[in-house]
């Protein structure tokens, strides 16, 4: 008999208290863990780079003039002490600089550098193959109606949120 330990999906799919409902969303769960996973070990073997450095490093990739570290923590829904770490461990690495902020001195923007931008470049272009490979199965069909699908499924969540009052 196989021991390979049964994911919260495979799980699931054996209780028949579980409506499908619940079975997709420990479907979606699960594919996205397996995703960021990968791409997790990738950036690390390939950059010695985590996750959480490329995410900051794609923010400030759209924002050529630089970021305070303020509107870094919103745009990736993480705390200020969050970002304080990963932009010091970036600023040591070479990637991004702190600049003064050009009208309040007080602030700080948080800029890649250009060693930082050709770096992301590079690991941005490797994300993205390495994307378009873990979906390689997929027929374009496929991933447009996947892509379609979960469209749907981000307005019914956003409506029934919008909806329902906070508990």
């Amino acid at each position: 008999m196989d021991s390979v330990p049964l994911d919260a999906e495979t799980r699931a799919a054996d209780l028949p208290a579980h409506r499908r409902e619940v079975r997709l969303w420990l479907r979606m769960l699960t594919c996205t863990t397996l995703i960021e996973g990968e791409v997790r070990r990738r950036l690390r073997n390939g950059f010695d780079l985590t996750l959480p450095r490329f995410d900051l490093m794609a923010q400030l990739e759209r924002a050529p003039e630089g970021l305070t570290l303020g509107a870094l923590s919103r745009r990736l829904m993480v705390s200020n002490g969050n970002i304080t770490g990963l932009v010091e461990r970036l600023v040591e690495s070479g990637h991004v600089q702190r600049v003064p902020h050009p009208v309040d001195r007080r602030v700080a923007l948080v800029r890649l550098t250009e060693a930082g931008r050709a770096a992301f470049t590079d690991m941005a272009r490797a994300h993205a193959g390495w994307i378009g490979a873990l979906f390689g199965d997929l027929s374009a069909e496929e991933v447009e109606m996947l892509q379609r699908l979960l469209g749907r499924v981000k307005t019914s969540v956003r409506g029934v949120a919008a909806r329902e009052e906070p508990r």
